[in-house]
């Protein structure tokens, strides 16, 4: 993870609450800007970024909200982040554009996507080119699929494996003087002012600390107002091998509903996921797998000779709205949470833009929407 810190009271002018994808991006961000920063991750297991898919395809989204423009953005950044880490030597994100099939029985059922598509296409050229194929033609491109599913392809749809991205992310940003540390953070404050973190015996002062802590968030910002409406959804995925088969070309697979599915080298192909509201429960399931077996081969029957290799399990942070949290809590204090299922998609430019509250700069007008402080603001009427 980088350098430790001992038991001193070091300076620090950002610290970074979180070890996921928003975490590493603000850390990143503000460390290729000469910012002293640091992170502070308690590793909780089941964090949303180790366990997520990683389909980056939001232009589906029926609304054109903000919440549909931040996922936009971030899919738009994806390039300009990769190449930004290649240059710093990190090469291994998991970063590819391999297209998305979106798929039904019935292709006129697709027609309405397609033709949204199309029209998002010109001011969004990522989108890439829309085709449409008819029943049994997607099974070219993603061989085990049932041959009676239509599809619309969507050539710029991408795959990344969060893991991969955040650890690049993380070992750049330490590679431009960030400091990480592994343990339990807890806001130092004086009255409604937050001036570091307390990790244990240590404290890390800061101009500004930055929660970034996925479903964990509303535990640590704890005593600023109302409590922070955010938390765990559930989300159990299997991973599966079709050995000796080249996968590494294959698109993602996006039915109207879950589950989805998505191929990685080496034959790997992951499908998913459940959304359970079960709090942080760190299981799999019988009911939770047992439902997704089924679903995924109704889609893919092809997947039945597949080796099963693990299953993940992750807590994605969900807010009570559905909306991310992206702004001032309190004087010296940025949260940077709530993604939910967009997690991946969004999580570069989502800590991109925090890393630029937390130095003072005015974010794109439509990041308004994500205020934490509106359900503070509901709480008063």
């Amino acid at each position: 993870m980088g350098r430790m810190v001992a038991s001193v009271v070091t300076s620090a002018r950002v610290v970074v609450v979180g070890g996921g994808i928003v975490a590493a991006s603000v850390a990143y961000h503000l460390a290729l800007r000469g910012v002293e920063v640091v992170v502070v991750d308690d590793d909780h297991a089941g964090a949303a970024t180790a366990a997520g898919a990683g389909i980056i395809c939001p232009w589906r989204a029926h609304a054109d909200d903000a919440r549909y423009r931040l996922s936009a953005a971030g899919a738009r950044y994806y390039p300009q982040l990769v190449a930004l880490l290649a240059a710093d030597g990190e090469t291994e994100t998991g970063y590819a554009t391999v297209g998305a099939l979106c798929v039904a029985p019935d292709a006129s059922a697709l027609q309405p996507l397609a033709d949204r598509l199309r029209a998002r296409r010109e001011n969004t050229p990522e989108i890439g080119d829309i085709t449409d194929l008819q029943p049994g033609e997607p099974t070219r491109l993603f061989p085990p699929l049932a041959p009676n599913l239509a599809a619309v392809l969507v050539s710029g749809g991408g795959r990344v494996d969060g893991r991969a991205i955040t650890a690049s992310m993380l070992r750049a940003a330490v590679r431009h003087g960030a400091v990480t540390i592994r343990g339990t953070a807890t806001l130092d404050q004086a009255g409604q002012q937050v001036r570091g973190v307390l990790v244990g015996a240590d404290r890390v002062r800061a101009d500004v600390v930055v929660v970034a802590a996925g479903a964990w968030t509303a535990q640590v910002c704890a005593g600023f107002g109302a409590e922070l409406p955010i938390g765990p959804q559930r989300g159990q995925i299997v991973h599966a091998c079709m050995a000796g088969t080249d996968t590494s070309s294959w698109p993602a697979v996006l039915p109207a509903g879950d589950p989805y599915l998505l191929a990685f080298p080496g034959g790997r192909v992951v499908f998913g996921a459940t959304r359970e509201h079960a709090g942080f429960d760190y299981r799999t399931t019988i009911g939770g797998i047992g439902g997704l077996l089924p679903a995924a081969l109704a889609v893919a029957p092809g997947l039945g000779a597949a080796t099963m290799l693990e299953t993940r399990v992750g807590f994605r942070p969900v807010t009570q709205d559905g909306w991310p949290l992206l702004g001032w809590l309190t004087d010296g204090l940025v949260v940077a949470a709530g993604n939910g299922a967009e997690g991946l998609t969004a999580g570069p430019v989502t800590g991109r833009a925090a890393a630029a509250l937390a130095l003072g700069e005015k974010p794109a007008g439509y990041l308004a929407a994500f205020d934490p402080m509106r359900f503070q603001a509901a709480a008063r009427f």
